[in-house]
């Protein structure tokens, strides 16, 4: 009886051992439809993504230059009321050591700069100056075409 026992399970062992086949997938052929609308997200995704990435790089440029000094409460101070003042422009506070500097705008031509640079004499009559600096210039934004 044991021996009988033990011949019919080393059948059934054998007989799941050869279940697991393995199957020759090189063989088998996989069709992949693809919707063609994907491949116009991938390119508006690289056009938004070329565009971010050029208004990133700086530009040479113009900056005025406001304030210069050691006591940082005194900087922090101009910058706000420059961010009061002038809200269209973007305001800089930089450190180099020693020295606070408050720097406002981003002007590609040096003529756009002097213009408000003369308005902001009045306010500030202890030196205002106009600066080469790397500037972030945004272009104009284009026309997108309409699909009709």
């Amino acid at each position: 009886m044991k021996k009988l026992f033990l011949f019919c399970f080393i059948i059934s062992v054998a007989a799941v051992a050869n279940a697991q086949m393995v199957v020759d997938t090189v063989s088998s052929t996989v069709f992949v439809m693809k919707d063609s609308r994907f491949d116009l997200l991938t390119k508006k995704k690289a056009e938004i993504n070329k565009k971010a990435a050029d208004a990133k790089k700086p530009t040479k440029g113009f900056r005025i230059q406001v304030l210069n000094t050691t006591d940082r409460n005194q900087a922090l101070a101009i910058k706000s009321k420059l961010l009061t003042e002038y809200p269209e422009h973007k305001t800089y506070l930089m450190y180099q050591a020693p020295y606070f500097k408050i720097r406002i705008g981003n002007f590609v031509e040096k003529s756009e700069a002097d213009d408000l640079k003369k308005e902001m004499a009045r306010m500030f009559p202890t030196g205002v100056f106009v600066i080469p600096s790397e500037i972030e210039y945004k272009a104009p934004p284009e026309k997108e075409e309409t699909i009709k």
